[in-house]
């Protein structure tokens, strides 16, 4: 037996000290341990050398300059950094000048990767224990705990190791933070079965690190520190676990490739027909090499940025903390959120919500938490005080028998004693306590399953606890006052309706009060449950409307998880341990473990979701890190779960998930708008000068007039696309396709759209201004203004993808009135202002002039507003032969 138990406890894991008898531990961790009397110093330094500390180790973070080197892995960057490069080469200092600054503001503003979360699970560990060395009790440090230590163990404390216990009384632990599990667990001294090893829930004979007793004392032997107990297994996890890229880094790594074929593609093609025509090598070099960078959109990384810090902000605004830039937009296309249940879904507050009395009476409690705000229903009417002996007789017996406080709405004590007490407080009757005298106490243990107060002045005893337990010391049932002998029919009356507010996910506690333990009378029951939060309902409803599918993950039991799913429109599947091939179709899960949920996480992953995980406890950590987006609980969230998070829920309100998803849908759009403005601007710049140098034809832009329209192209009007307001119709959107570019076949098409008619209509210009074959002032300056003309219409049709100008609202994105006014200001000043004349070689037009080109330059926002009355068109159409189909498939 010896042999047996030193083999399962040779790794020093608590997982390996189930089913060992108490007697043996010492035996089995080393001979020389001492339960009773502790180690000796000399063998703690030993054991020290061997074990190490009771800590986990944080490895140092990643150097900045380090940090600032991975960034130009980004092939955007790499492509941007080379056209920097390029531009110094040929003395074109302003496009450097452009990639640097958004280089700087790009890098900046992402995150500062260092992984706090390890060193705030380190915090878990509690400062200081009460260990016994040598005999005596010492008030020492946690860390300096070994395996075979002695630790005592108190109501507040903080377990500071895993622990085998050999002594307890009354003891139970809160391990919420570790298990998902509600209710504290009861603990005692019994050896457990070896089958049950693998379930956290079920070692009722360890203590494990980080979790909190809530009553009770014990003695326990250290079998487990550090990273070798179970929040050590999660500490790994965690180290192992690397956080995924976001899917707008996806695509702008994609886009950064695509610009980069395309610009060498240009300088082939341009090389190639240039020495075809006989024209110098290195002359056909450099004109290829500047049209390409010029088709490079140096703004991109500004606007990106900006755009994702402007949704940062205005989510903070709507209660939520996001931490890295791009999560913002991977929320637009989560399509899965797997949420914990305890803390997130539910308040993590135990509430009566249901009464039944011993003379077949049922009263609805309404209210949550742990204070007075609710009231006690019975057949459409309030109970206050004694109006109903039936009831208050019950809410009596819970009251008395209690070893629970409230103080300002904080519970101090058991969760379940907390909930009776908030059920008194509600009907008025807290004070009764003060009314007894407690005379003796039978203490709450897992064996009996059931507590008992006996009291003096008056004398009687008052028991409450499980129902198989409690129905055996009664011997008679209370009847509107009355108390009448117990029959064999009201025993299977109230066995059934105990059976029946279980199977609803209650947790039931029996009530019974007499003059003697063995001559008790039946109350009645009580039902409490941990109540789902306001507004979570309406949320996952909305939610599973926009094509988002909800998963529960509890570690708590099936009972409990199906009331949950019954308050929130989820299919009630549920699973403890399933098959991958039907992890899609699960909305719910119980008795999940962190291995579990990591496992979910990345099945769901690797099925292609875009999976938010959302917790607050120590076991989601890993999850939450793992996810593509991390949520964390605010208010009731862990240190550890809030930094393991990308983003917070100030105020826990599951509702806030649902803007951040419109917001993302938002801010995506906002960069696919300024994408599809600036390369459409891009390529008409782009084939306006190769046509020019190809056809040999005079250059109609001078090169202080490109400048400029490059200025326009990344400046003010093409970011100030990046703060359109988001559309509130975009929540009803699906969720984005992670696979999909951010250059899709039909951005495609209406950049390529608005390029041709702005290269056409700009050299309908040029060639109308140059029917003498003579270049002019007056030639270039109408051809110049005609191309800035198109650029503001083509930024006002870019606005949206698919809404009309006038549906959105001319003057709703302010920034962008702004940009364009100055925009045209500055075109007036160019054209009109002498020394501005000189350096752009511009001459004044006429105001007949200026309406020519601003009739024509309004033909690309004409034809992009018409191309979006068709395709909404078109999509009626579709979802009409969509709902037709779908309601004759119903039939």
């Amino acid at each position: 037996e010896v042999k047996y138990a030193i083999s399962k406890l040779k790794n020093g894991r608590a997982a390996s000290a189930d089913g060992i008898p108490s007697e043996l531990l010492k035996c089995a961790i080393d001979p020389v341990a001492d339960l009773q009397n502790g180690l000796k110093n000399c063998e703690v330094c030993h054991r020290r050398t061997f074990h190490g500390w009771n800590e986990f180790d944080i490895s140092e973070d990643e150097p900045l300059w380090k940090k600032y080197i991975s960034q130009f892995k980004n092939p955007l960057i790499m492509l941007l950094l080379a056209s920097a490069v390029i531009s110094i080469v040929m003395h074109q200092f302003d496009d450097a000048v452009s990639f640097l600054s958004s280089n700087c503001i790009f890098i900046s503003l992402q995150e500062y990767r260092s992984e706090k979360s390890l060193e705030e699970l380190s915090k878990l560990v509690p400062p200081e224990c009460h260990c016994v060395r040598e005999g005596r009790v010492e008030h020492t440090l946690a860390r300096d705990l070994v395996p075979g230590d002695t630790v005592c163990l108190s109501v507040g404390d903080k377990v500071p190791a895993d622990l085998r216990l050999f002594e307890a009384v009354d003891l139970s632990i809160d391990e919420s933070s570790l298990t998902g599990e509600t209710a504290p667990c009861s603990k005692s001294t019994a050896p457990q079965p070896a089958a049950s090893n693998g379930d956290l829930t079920s070692r009722s004979n360890i203590a494990f690190m980080g979790t909190l007793v809530r009553c009770g004392k014990a003695k326990g032997i250290v079998i487990g520190t550090g990273e070798n107990s179970e929040f050590g297994e999660v500490f790994k996890m965690m180290q192992a676990e690397e956080a995924p890229k976001t899917p707008l880094q996806k695509s702008m790594d994609l886009l950064g490739k695509q610009l980069s074929l395309y610009s060498f593609g240009i300088i082939g093609i341009i090389m190639l027909v240039g020495w075809l025509q006989g024209k110098h090598i290195l002359d056909m070099f450099t004109i290829g090499v500047s049209l390409a960078v010029a088709a490079i959109p140096e703004g991109l990384p500004i606007v990106v940025t900006v755009t994702l810090a402007l949704g940062v902000m205005r989510m903070v605004k709507k209660r939520a903390i996001v931490k890295k830039l791009p999560i913002v937009e991977t929320l637009g296309c989560c399509n899965v959120i797997c949420s914990d249940k305890t803390g997130t879904l539910t308040k993590n507050e135990m509430t009566v919500v249901h009464i039944f009395t011993s003379d077949g009476q049922y009263a609805e409690v309404t209210g949550v938490g742990y204070n007075r705000f609710g009231e006690v229903v019975l057949d459409g009417g309030d109970i206050h005080g004694y109006n109903n002996p039936s009831v208050s007789r019950i809410v009596e017996a819970g009251c008395v028998c209690n070893d629970a406080i409230i103080r300002n709405g904080t519970l101090m004590g058991k969760p379940t004693e907390g909930a009776l007490l908030a059920l008194a407080m509600k009907m008025g009757l807290e004070g009764l306590q003060e009314e007894y005298i407690r005379k003796a106490e039978y203490p709450f243990s897992s064996e009996q399953k059931w507590m008992a107060v006996k009291c003096d002045k008056p004398e009687i005893c008052f028991m409450k606890g499980a129902y198989e337990q409690v129905i055996r010391y009664c011997t008679t049932y209370n009847s509107k006052g009355q108390t009448l002998p117990l029959t064999q029919q009201q025993r299977e009356q109230y066995q059934q309706e105990t059976i029946s507010m279980g199977s609803a996910g209650l947790r039931v506690l029996t009530l019974a009060s007499g003059p003697e333990l063995g001559q008790l009378t039946f109350l009645g029951l009580v039902g409490i449950i941990d109540p789902p939060r306001t507004g979570v309902k309406e949320a996952v409803a909305t939610l599973i409307a926009s094509g988002v599918a909800i998963k529960m993950i509890t570690g708590d039991s099936q009972e409990t998880a199906i009331a949950i799913g019954m308050n929130t429109p989820l299919p009630l599947i549920l699973t403890c341990r399933m098959p991958l091939t039907v992890l899609l179709i699960i909305a719910v899960f119980y008795r999940a473990s962190p291995r579990h949920k990591l496992k979910i996480i990345k099945s769901l992953q690797n099925n292609g979701a875009v999976v938010a995980m959302t917790g607050d406890g120590v076991n989601d950590a890993v999850a939450l890190k793992a996810a593509d987006i991390g949520v964390a609980m605010g208010q009731t969230g862990t240190d550890v779960c809030k930094e393991a998070a990308d983003m917070i829920l100030v105020d826990d309100d599951f509702q806030t998930i649902m803007s951040a998803i419109e917001e993302g849908k938002g801010i995506y759009n906002n960069i696919k708008n300024f994408v599809r403005f600036q390369l459409s601007t891009s390529i008409a710049a782009l084939t306006l000068i190769s046509l020019a140098t190809l056809m040999n034809l005079p250059n109609p832009l001078n090169a202080m007039q490109i400048l400029w329209i490059n200025i326009i192209m990344d400046g003010p009007p093409a970011q100030s696309l990046g703060v359109e307001p988001v559309d509130k119709d975009v929540i009803r959107s699906p969720p984005r396709n992670l696979k999909d570019s951010i250059l899709t076949k039909n951005l495609i098409v209406k950049i390529l759209v608005s390029s041709i008619i702005i290269v056409f209509g700009t050299l309908f210009v040029f060639w109308r201004e140059l029917r003498d074959n003579v270049i002019t002032p007056r030639d270039t300056t109408m051809t110049f203004t005609c191309f800035v003309f198109f650029d503001m219409f083509n930024a006002l049709s870019s606005r949206s993808q698919t809404k009309s100008v006038f549906e959105i609202g001319l003057c709703s994105n302010k920034m962008f009135c702004y940009a364009v006014l100055g925009s045209i200001m500055g075109q007036l000043l160019v054209i009109y202002f002498p020394p501005l004349q000189k350096v752009f070689q511009t001459e004044s037009l006429s105001v007949l002039d200026l309406l020519f080109l601003l009739g024509l330059t309004s033909s690309v926002c004409i034809v992009a507003e018409i191309t979006k009355v068709v395709e909404r068109s078109k999509e009626k159409i579709h979802k009409r032969g969509s709902s037709s189909s779908s309601s004759f498939l119903d039939v």
